[in-house]
């Protein structure tokens, strides 16, 4: 039930930050605004509920999207672009999520409008995912 609830939640996320509005221009990078309703992972970075900003240049050699958050507390990632794809026009603008017990991760941002989608990395291992607090073995035995 709990891993329905988080698919759910997961493209709620999807369709509502798609008040996401890129801005098109034939130069330079691809950059536009979008609105997190909750927390989710984006590469290594873990970004709050928020309104922020993006750039990407694909044309500088760097693969990074650079993050700003522009409501509340103010904040900047830089996330690695491990893979880009080409979009099609009829393509939406939107970020695509995926729903792990270690919460909302990023997995691709759609930018038709640019031509592009990126694609960012999901942990597939979820193993480092902490299961039990190690406590002293002395004290647990009563020494």
């Amino acid at each position: 039930m709990k891993t329905i609830r988080n698919y759910a939640y997961a493209a709620i996320l999807a369709v509502s930050a798609l008040s996401f509005a890129p801005t098109a221009s034939a130069q330079g990078p691809a950059h536009g605004k979008f609105t997190l309703p909750h927390e989710v992972h984006w590469g290594n970075a873990t970004l709050a509920a928020g309104d922020y900003t993006f750039s990407f240049d694909p044309d500088n050699g760097s693969r990074m999207l650079t993050i700003s958050k522009v409501s509340g507390a103010r904040a900047g990632f830089m996330v690695l672009v491990p893979n880009r794809d080409d979009s099609k026009r009829s393509d939406q603008s939107r970020i695509v999520l995926a729903a792990t017990p270690g919460g909302s991760y990023v997995s691709a941002l759609q930018l038709p409008e640019f031509g592009m989608t990126l694609h960012f990395k999901v942990p597939s291992d979820l193993s480092e995912r902490p299961i039990a607090k190690a406590g002293n073995p002395a004290s647990a035995l009563g020494q």
